[in-house]
C-alpha cells in the first residue's frame, strides 16, 4: 500500500476499503448498511445520561464510576459500549473544578455512550481553541464558569475516552433516577454545559 492514503480524509478511505470489501464478494452494500445501523442503534446520548443519574442516586455506583467506569457501565448493563481496548475515565465536576472534553488531534469520542458527536467537538476551532481558552469558549457556549472554579480540558485519544460526571442540579432531591436523566445533555456529558 503506498504512503499517499495520509492526505486522504478517513470518511474516504472507509468508503475506500468497503468498495474493496464488497468487489471481491466478501460483503454486501446492504449488509454494510444493516451493520452500521445496528451498531448506531445504540449510540444515544441517553446511555450517558442513565449513567449520570444512577451515579447521582447510587453513592457506591458514583464511587465505581470515577474508579473504573468500564466496570460502573457493565454493572449497569451498558456493556459493550465501548472497544476492547477502549478506556473510558469518568471526571466529575465539583465547586472547585470544571471539566471539559477535547480530542485535540482528531476527535475520538465514546459514541455509544453519548451519541453522534456534535459538529462544533470536531471542528478544528474547538479542538485548538478550548485548550488554549476553555473559559472563553465555555462563555462562547453559553456557559459560564463560577469565579474560583478552575476548568480542567481532558484530551481524549483513541484509547482513552472521557465523559463530564456533571453536579446535580439543586433543587431536585424530589426527582426519580428517570428524572434526573431527563435533565442531563449531552453537552453536560462533554463539559460545555452544566448539564
Amino acid at each position: 500500500m503506498s504512503g499517499d492514503h495520509v492526505d486522504v480524509p478517513v470518511a474516504a478511505r472507509v468508503r475506500r476499503l468497503e468498495a474493496r470489501l464488497v468487489a471481491a464478494g466478501l460483503v454486501t452494500d446492504e449488509q454494510l448498511d444493516g451493520i452500521l445501523e445496528q451498531h448506531l442503534y445504540r449510540a444515544t446520548p441517553f446511555n450517558g445520561a442513565r449513567t449520570v443519574a444512577r451515579a447521582w442516586v447510587d453513592d457506591a455506583f458514583r464511587e465505581l464510576l470515577l474508579t473504573d467506569a468500564n466496570a460502573a457501565l457493565e454493572q449497569l448493563g451498558l456493556g459493550g459500549l465501548l472497544a476492547p481496548d477502549e478506556h473510558l475515565s469518568v471526571v466529575a465536576n465539583t465547586a472547585e473544578v470544571h471539566n471539559v472534553i477535547v480530542c485535540t488531534l482528531c476527535s475520538c469520542y465514546p459514541l455509544l455512550l453519548l451519541g453522534p458527536s456534535p459538529s462544533w467537538y470536531r471542528s478544528d476551532a474547538y479542538r485548538s481553541r478550548v485548550v488554549r481558552d476553555p473559559h472563553g469558549v465555555l462563555e462562547e457556549f453559553g456557559f459560564h464558569v463560577p469565579p474560583g472554579t478552575a476548568v480542567r480540558v481532558w484530551d481524549a485519544t483513541a484509547e482513552a475516552r472521557y465523559m463530564v460526571l456533571p453536579r446535580r442540579p439543586e433543587a431536585t432531591g424530589h426527582l426519580d433516577e428517570e428524572g434526573l436523566r431527563a435533565l442531563v445533555t449531552r453537552s453536560g456529558l462533554l463539559g460545555t454545559a452544566g448539564v
